[in-house]
């Protein structure tokens, strides 16, 4: 918990908080953040050693200031971070992830310093490892294009780069009326835009609650009019996009008070302030009011450490803690990536009944998935298409492919286990090395790994290998092992279309073994059968005599992480298990094309196919399976998530249980394992 955090948690910690507005009784996440910072929320009137606690300028402030006034007691300032969801709050009534908590002000009002500015005034600002996250962080947040509201796609066009941005804020916004500016400041601004930039195109930007229609800008149409009402070189721009994007097209940038001027000082940028915003006074910005008290010369990483690392008390909602900035980007970003790819709906192909419900959802959060099976009415419906990767035909081109990601589930999806994690691919699927999946592509392009995403990967596969999670953890026997050069060899289901579209000449578990053992005459050989196909639900069954003939030890039921921790090699056709002992540091020798094979890091009998010639390290690898390709989805709180949240949900069990039909239809499906073809 970062310094500032502490101490407001410290100074909070059985505090009784008395509030005069509704939001804060009916809005269950500030209620939640506030009390796991220790503040107890309360009616009626204070005595001395309580709060009062208002929500900035809001129209109820007033009501709360008097209390604190007349009772002689202390008010609690409580606004929004600056990492805040998808939405507006106001309009879309999304929660929070965070939210400013001052005690002497507030950060958007300089008659009088806040808690944010005498972080900025005073404290040193010098520890290299949290300006080494600040810096981290704000090359994360251009990266995935996030901001303090995402409503927008990444890829949605800006103009052509050159322009001045001009930046319109709402009319009646608490940061523009404590900046004393009203419509005449904001005209004033424009043409200082124009005088200082003679010839250049200026493009004025308006809000997302503008362009949505809920409140007005300062800018009416006719500013960007000559006097005969024609068009010049003023545009008015209200299209949903990335700030990181516009900001990067712009030569200067010209604010009032608006977040996006923050942001244009972490693009590099020395924006043009007409009002008194938090991060202007620091030397980082052009300030035509400056405030006279803000002497202090500080680095974008100093700023941004204080704003968005010490001052904030961020919320992790799966944990319901408090948690770093890191953990809040994490959550953002899995958050704003379902909205991005799901929010014109989906059309779902190929998906077996007992699936539908855990891809409503995965999918249908913002617009109910419609299972259609007929390609073409799934086309004409104008959404975004999908189908189960095993059941694509040509008839589903342009549909993107889907299938259980790496870190599925405790059970078996054969067993209706519901999963935590799918991956989507527009190109090809994983398993499949015909042809390019976008998989292909995220592992190439993770051969030069920040160092932030190194960091990140590590961590997740120091969690992973310390409580042995692997794709299903099923648990299992343990067995004595014998001595000697161990090497593992995973059984498969042998119809697994892994099997038909990524293996080489070798095809069958018999004939794996049969190779491994001539390959290896002297070596240890443990033979793991795959858990469908001991489960009778798959096909891929060794007759026992041949397994006595080429294995010293046939590992039924077994744990196959603990296996592989005994294990020096693995054998494989495709099997995902050579991934995860190569992430556990064993050696992998493969005779197919999993999705891991071909970029160096395995002993390969098949050659890899030409697209595979990066040769990222094994962090990169993992970045790219575990993070950058599936989405994941939190069955606790319902919500998409990072993959920490779901190691963290695998390592305490705190999972739901299967419903009632679905349990009693994976019995029946045990029971009548000859007859898959009913239900598969």
């Amino acid at each position: 918990m970062n310094p500032l955090a502490e101490q407001t948690q410290a100074g909070g910690n059985g505090s009784r908080l008395f509030v005069y507005n509704g939001g804060f009784l009916t809005q269950r996440r500030l209620r939640r953040i506030l009390g796991c910072t220790g503040y107890k929320l309360r009616l009626g009137l204070p005595d001395r050693g309580d709060l009062v606690g208002i929500w900035g300028n809001s129209p109820t402030a007033h009501r709360g200031r008097k209390v604190a006034k007349d009772r002689g007691v202390g008010l609690l300032n409580v606004e929004d971070a600056f990492l805040r969801s998808i939405h507006p709050g106001r309009v879309h009534k999304e929660p929070p992830l965070g939210l400013l908590l001052d005690r002497r002000g507030m950060h958007f009002d300089p008659s009088r310093p806040s808690d944010l500015e005498n972080l900025l005034a005073s404290h040193p600002l010098d520890d290299s490892h949290m300006n080494g996250r600040a810096r981290d962080a704000i090359h994360r947040l251009k990266e995935l294009h996030l901001s303090k509201y995402n409503a927008f796609s990444p890829e949605a066009p800006v103009p052509a780069p050159g322009y001045v941005l001009v930046v319109d804020q709402l009319r009646g916004d608490a940061s523009v009326a404590a900046s004393k500016a009203d419509r005449a400041r904001f005209c004033e601004m424009l043409v200082f835009a124009q005088e200082e930039n003679p010839g250049a195109r200026i493009l004025i930007k308006t809000h997302p609650e503008t362009q949505d229609g809920h409140r007005p800008g300062h800018y009416k149409t006719q500013d960007a009019q000559d006097a005969q009402g024609r068009r010049g070189r003023i545009e008015l721009f209200s299209d949903p996009v990335s700030p990181w994007a516009l900001l990067e097209g712009a030569t200067a940038v010209y604010t009032v008070s608006s977040h996006l001027g923050f942001e244009a000082i972490l693009s590099g940028h020395k924006p043009r302030v007409f009002g008194q915003p938090f991060y202007a006074g620091w030397g980082l910005t052009q300030d035509e009011d400056p405030v006279a008290r803000r002497q202090r010369r500080l680095t974008r990483a100093q700023l941004f450490s204080a704003a968005m690392i010490l001052y904030p008390t961020w919320y992790d909602p799966f944990t319901d803690q408090i948690c770093e900035l890191e953990r809040v980007i994490d959550t953002l970003e899995a958050q704003t990536r379902a909205w991005r790819q799901d929010r014109n709906g989906w059309t779902a192909s190929g998906m077996r009944l007992w699936k539908r419900k855990p891809l409503q959802d995965f999918f249908g959060q913002y617009k109910k998935v419609r299972f259609i099976e007929d390609p073409q009415k799934a086309h004409i419906s104008g959404r975004n298409r999908m189908v189960w990767a095993g059941k694509a035909t040509k008839n589903h081109a342009g549909a993107a492919k889907l299938e259980d990601g790496f870190l599925r589930s405790r059970g078996l999806g054969a067993k209706l286990v519901a999963p935590m994690s799918l991956v989507l691919d527009r190109q090809g699927i994983y398993y499949d090395p015909s042809q390019p999946s976008d998989l292909d592509n995220l592992i190439a392009a993770s051969v030069d790994l920040e160092p932030e995403k190194a960091r990140r990967t590590e961590a997740l596969l120091h969690e992973l290998i310390r409580n042995s999670l692997s794709k299903y953890n099923l648990g299992g026997e343990t067995h004595e092992l014998p001595t000697g050069r161990r090497i593992l060899v995973p059984g498969q289901v042998e119809d697994d279309v892994s099997i038909l579209l990524g293996a080489g000449p070798i095809k069958t578990n018999l004939d794996l073994l049969r190779a491994t053992r001539e390959a290896n005459p002297d070596a240890v050989i443990i033979y793991k059968p795959h858990p469908d196909v001991e489960a009778g639900l798959r096909p891929g069954l060794i007759p026992e005599s041949e397994l006595a003939n080429l294995t010293d030890l046939v590992a039924h039921h077994s744990d196959p992480i603990a296996l592989l921790d005994e294990a020096q090699e693995v054998w494989t056709m495709t099997s995902l298990l050579g991934f995860e002992a190569l992430i556990r540091g064993a050696k992998v020798t493969t005779f197919g094309l999993p999705f891991y094979a071909g970029w160096g890091l395995t002993q390969d009998r098949c050659t890899a196919p030409s697209w595979r010639s990066a040769r990222p390290d094994l962090l990169g690898l993992a970045h790219a399976v575990l993070i950058d390709y599936p989405r994941y989805y939190d069955p606790v709180t319902r919500q998409p998530c990072p993959p920490e949240v779901v190691v963290e949900r695998l390592v305490t069990g705190n999972i739901p249980k299967a419903g009632f039909g679905n349990r009693t239809l994976s019995k029946l499906q045990g029971l009548f394992a000859t007859y898959t073809h009913l239900w598969r």
